[in-house]
């Protein structure tokens, strides 16, 4: 086995040249041409929010240019402010009924092998809308069976494990749920939220239905401390998380929290060899990688790996 790369500051380029500019690597082409414009007018048309807009996603012109695209249900109000989040947030309107007939029709035109779907989070309702998305994976089921589904939910706070039960029954391929960042951080950037109630509603899922893939991701940046993110990647192990993501953090706007870092490429690979040595199926991590980013191959590859396991143990 390699030995993973060691983490050194030096990796790290300063507070005050990451307030001047951003990096190169993690540069992106704008949005355009045909495929991109095809990807925009078919979300209007069908009246659907994506995590790639209302996100601000960096990825967009690479995924709606290949026809991949993040739908977010529930609407495209947040009842959160989350200190990372560029989702706008305020009172949501009344749950579309249409919204999963929707979902089913995107993913039919796009032609979608892999769906991945997600939503803002929905405080105000009583199940926090955990049954709409039984709802869209049904559909989904239903339209285009053939297609593999990962959802992407939030922690449904003080509501999980009714919602989780629901959720899990409808059996997507792949649960997703973001632990974000590091404990310590937690009140100033998620501060509606637990960690170790994220950890909880993961290692329940598994814990349901071991068949289904889990999957989290945390963002880096934001001025955790590289044993931080050891920590966490142990708690998600022993949480049966099977696929970590890893990123860069960017700032949205202004109001939104600071980058205290912009993490080389090559300390991404060092997370990256000491995540795969405690043991995750799958690991992506680079500056520009979320939660969604190249879903579809990932799953491919989650599969794939899940398989070579079952094969040496059957040895």
């Amino acid at each position: 086995m390699n030995e993973p790369l060691p983490i050194r500051p030096s990796d790290l380029t300063s507070q005050s040249e990451a307030r001047q500019r951003k990096p190169d690597w993690i540069r992106v082409k704008a949005p355009m041409g045909k495929a991109f414009s095809e990807t925009q007018a078919l979300m209007r048309r069908l009246n659907l929010a994506t995590v790639c807009e209302e996100a601000a996603c960096p990825n967009i012109g690479e995924c709606w240019t290949k026809k991949h695209a993040t739908v977010m249900i529930l609407g495209d109000t947040c009842t959160r402010a989350c200190a990372f989040c560029n989702v706008k947030t305020g009172m949501p309107r009344a749950v579309d009924p249409l919204e999963p007939n929707h979902v089913a029709d995107a993913a039919a035109e796009l032609g979608l092998e892999h769906i991945v779907v997600t939503s803002v989070d929905r405080d105000d309702l009583k199940d926090g809308g955990a049954s709409q998305f039984v709802k869209v994976i049904e559909a989904l089921r239903r339209a285009t069976p053939a297609t593999t589904i990962e959802i992407l939910t939030p922690d449904f706070r003080n509501k999980a494990d009714a919602a989780i039960e629901a959720i899990v029954a409808a059996r997507p391929d792949v649960y997703n749920h973001n632990l974000e960042t590091v404990p310590r951080l937690y009140p100033t950037i998620r501060p509606g939220a637990r960690y170790y109630a994220s950890l909880r509603l993961l290692e329940s899922v598994k814990r349901l239905d071991p068949s289904i893939f889990t999957k989290s991701g945390v963002m880096v940046g934001l001025g955790e401390e590289r044993l931080e993110i050891h920590q966490v990647m142990d708690d998600m192990r022993s949480a049966g998380i099977d696929f970590l993501t890893m990123g860069q953090y960017l700032q949205p706007t202004p109001k939104h929290a600071k980058v205290a870092d912009f993490v080389t490429p090559k300390t991404f690979e060092a997370y990256a060899a000491i995540a795969r040595a405690k043991g995750f199926l799958l690991v992506a991590a680079s500056p520009l990688t979320r939660s969604s980013y190249h879903a579809g191959d990932d799953f491919a590859r989650l599969r794939a790996a899940r398989e070579a396991q079952l094969a040496k143990v059957t040895l």
